[in-house]
């Protein structure tokens, strides 16, 4: 997110005199350089809310809270200040502002495109060196140097049979066709591990100590290992997009390294997808073109409106489904998605497949990637089937989140694990490689698996799953179906969390077509296809608990339209089996494995209710109440000395987004100073004089004071305060007495959050 060298804003439509109409030119009296120190530091758009009650803001730092009204309230004066203003050419500036979204909708969507071109080309091309090359040309991969001819699958041990001409194998020798296979998937896996390794990076990790306090026993400040471009990248954006700050995340050299990575790591043969990593690298393309636009780049509330636009792009260029894409946004990732994110994201993601599908990566000229025709073959008696998927899906899910959330508890506590992430991956390929070489049905990359198990067999000429269902001999077919679905669920649970770009849903759509295409070999008299095809969405509703949009991505990625009632039928009942197995889904589960801050106001409320709590279960020890409570008493004066006592006692205890609660005599709020504004204050010479005497009402340091903070009673539910954080983006909440209204408690976000992860564990 924007760093503090980013928050100068330099449009020529903010007039300092129009912020301060009350101030001269010299800034109300004050010195020129207290007047220069703080305008070089805080943005135009900050330094125009100097004047109200509720203070200039510096930029957010690492993992800390964003503060929504006040980057509405910011975003408001920033309006004000460009459409106020008469004349054609304000006009035209005003045009232009309420342009800017729509263009940077437009502009996110070509980016991704072109990014996703180049992810997909390369990706296919560089999977198939496992087994061999094309001779016309070294840089195509199989189906394009065949000019869609694909080899047939081998049914045993045995040499490949190759119908392609142009397609020359490594070797003739089924052993020595094996080793090449997984020398090159090594190779593959320790490049996309080597790449993700330089996107390393530590955050701060707030813990609760014993004693209440936040920060841990002796109060310092932990920190964690973080590889940005590591993961599918979606439970670090839900952080992002609830509110929270992890810096450098969206910048362009994670987007490099997640292509790149990605690329190798979908060419090892691994159980792991693009399209988690899809929707962080449009996510990242999102952060660095609206940081294009000072609008953006200058308030986080906006910003994230363009994040959750972004989103939107990933999952139309990994699926060829821009109306799911839009859904997906909405209805997995985005805490904040009003009805203009909403339009914008439409454009977003129309624009993105729109140019896809012109550049044309799979060579078939069409959006959608597993085009099936099966027609509308289904009776009602099949229903039965459909729902018994459901089960097998929601099982497949429960069992998953549950295993996997275990395996990063304890296999990758180890040392030699934890602190040699290359070599863990390495183990992983290795194991994949082996086990899933030997079975033809998932020796392919996983997009590849996923279109063979679609395939219709009325036409069976050329594809080899349809030759073993036409076989008399079906034994060792089904085997491979089972051994298939076995393996995907074993090599996905040890694969999800290895420090590469990684998603799982294309893992979990091969898992389901194969157990469904099992299934379709007992039913007579149709398409065992369709079993496989809505398995495919059993299993992965499973495993992430998408509905809707899982239900629109499905009948776009194959285009049955007519499928629609088996899918929810399938998708519903996963999702309600899965629940009972496992009440969060993968995306929710990894968010508490890496530790991210995160405010699901839904969940919350659902774990406060079953307490039936007061807000004074969350008032601060008294020790802590102590030290962040400053006495201003009538003159609302403070001497320099105990300012900076109070702030070396927040820095000790780790709070970075705590603050001083100002009171008077009596214990009445007056206001509220921030951690970050108190030391910028401090800190930076020239705002501050050498004086004991420190008046917050009226000096320099008066700017940044909060005078409206908003407050609870601290007998309200629990309920109220979970509302009040989750609905209006606050950093922090002030609990004040029944009756009296005095001050007794502090809560910042990240206290609730704590408080609500010790309820749930």
């Amino acid at each position: 997110m924007p760093q503090d060298g980013d928050s100068h804003e330099q449009s020529p439509l903010l007039d300092p005199q129009l912020f301060y109409p009350h101030r001269d030119s010299r800034g109300h009296g004050q010195p020129d350089d207290v007047t220069s120190v703080i305008s070089s530091t805080v943005s135009k758009g900050e330094q125009a809310l100097g004047s109200t009650t509720i203070g200039e803001r510096l930029p957010y730092n690492s993992y800390t809270t964003i503060d929504w009204l006040h980057d509405l309230i910011k975003d408001s004066f920033r309006y004000r200040a460009i459409h106020s203003k008469r004349g054609l050419r304000a006009r035209l500036l005003a045009g232009w502002d309420s342009c800017q979204g729509w263009i940077a909708a437009a502009m996110i969507g070509i980016f991704t495109a072109l990014v996703a071109f180049a992810v997909d080309v390369a990706e296919a091309t560089i999977a198939d060196y496992k087994l061999g090359y094309c001779s016309t040309s070294f840089l195509r991969n199989r189906e394009i140097c065949c000019n869609g001819n694909s080899p047939l699958l081998p049914a045993s041990k045995e040499p490949v049979v190759d119908n392609c001409p142009e397609w020359k194998m490594w070797s003739n020798d089924y052993w020595g066709t094996f080793t090449i296979y997984v020398g090159f998937a090594l190779l593959f896996g320790i490049i996309a591990g080597s790449v993700t390794m330089t996107t390393k990076a530590t955050l701060p990790a707030v813990r609760e100590g014993d004693d209440g306090k936040i920060g841990g026993k002796q109060g310092h400040l932990e920190v964690k290992t973080m590889y940005m471009a590591a993961g599918s990248g979606i439970p670090e954006i839900k952080t992002i997009l609830s509110g929270f700050v992890i810096p450098h995340f969206l910048d362009f050299k994670v987007l490099f390294v997640k292509a790149v990575g990605a690329t190798f790591a979908v060419a090892t043969g691994m159980c792991l997808g693009k399209e988690g990593p899809f929707v962080h690298i449009s996510t990242c393309a999102g952060y660095l073109v609206a940081s294009l636009f000072p609008k953006y780049r200058e308030n986080e509330r906006k910003m994230r409106e363009m994040l959750s636009v972004a989103c939107s792009a990933g999952l139309s260029v990994a699926f060829g489904a821009p109306i799911g894409g839009v859904l997906f946004s909405y209805e997995e990732i985005s805490t904040y998605f009003p009805r203009k994110v909403l339009w914008r994201s439409f454009l977003c993601s129309l624009l993105a497949a729109v140019v896809l599908k012109a550049l044309n990566p799979t060579g078939t000229g069409k959006l959608i990637l597993f085009e099936t025709k099966y027609g509308v073959s289904y009776s009602p008696v099949h229903y039965l089937v459909f729902i018994f998927l459901g089960v097998a899906g929601g099982i497949f899910g429960g069992v998953f989140c549950r295993a996997n959330f275990l395996w990063s508890k304890t296999f990758r506590k180890y040392r030699i694990i934890s602190d040699h992430p290359v070599f863990e991956l390495s183990l992983v390929v290795l194991a994949t490689a082996l086990l899933q070489y030997p079975n033809p049905l998932i020796r392919e990359p996983g997009d590849v698996i996923m279109k063979n198990l679609l395939v219709d067999c009325i036409h069976p000429e050329g594809s080899w799953i349809c030759n073993q269902e036409a076989s008399k001999e079906k034994a060792r077919y089904y085997a491979w179906l089972v051994h298939g679905t076995a393996i995907k669920l074993i090599l996905t649970i040890i694969t999800f969390g290895c420090k590469v770009p990684s998603g799982v849903i294309i893992p979990a759509l091969d898992a389901g077509a194969l157990f469904g295409r099992l299934v379709g070999q007992l039913i007579p008299n149709i398409s065992p296809g369709i079993f496989a095809m809505v398995g495919a969405a059993a299993f992965l509703a499973g495993v992430s608990r998408m509905t809707v949009s899982l239900t629109v991505i499905m009948f776009e990625l194959t285009g049955e339209v007519d499928y629609i009632p088996p899918f929810m039928i399938t998708i519903l009942v996963a999702k309600w089996v899965a629940d009972a197995l496992s009440s969060e889904g993968v995306y929710d589960l990894a968010q508490t494995v890496l530790g991210h801050p995160f405010l699901d106001p839904e969940h919350a409320l659902a774990l406060v209710r079953d307490e039936g709590v007061l807000v004074e279960e969350l008032i601060p020890p008294v020790q802590t109440m102590r030290e962040i409570t400053v006495d201003v008493g009538l003159s609302f004066t403070v001497p320099k000395s105990i300012l900076a006592m109070k702030l070396s006692q927040l820095k000790a205890r780790g709070l970075m987004d705590a603050g001083l609660v100002l009171v008077d005599s009596n214990g009445m709020l007056l206001g509220y100073l921030a951690q970050g504004e108190l030391e910028f204050a401090l800190q930076k010479g020239g705002i501050l004089n050498n004086s004991e005497s420190i008046n917050l009402l009226e000096g320099p340091l008066s700017k940044f004071v909060d005078r409206t903070p908003l407050t609870i009673c601290a007998k309200a539910p629990m309920e109220y305060a979970v509302e009040m954080f989750g609905k209006l983006g606050l950093r922090h909440l002030i609990i004040v007495e029944e009756g009296n209204s005095t001050v007794v408690g502090v809560i910042i976000k990240k206290r609730l959050v704590l408080y609500l992860e010790e309820i749930h564990s």
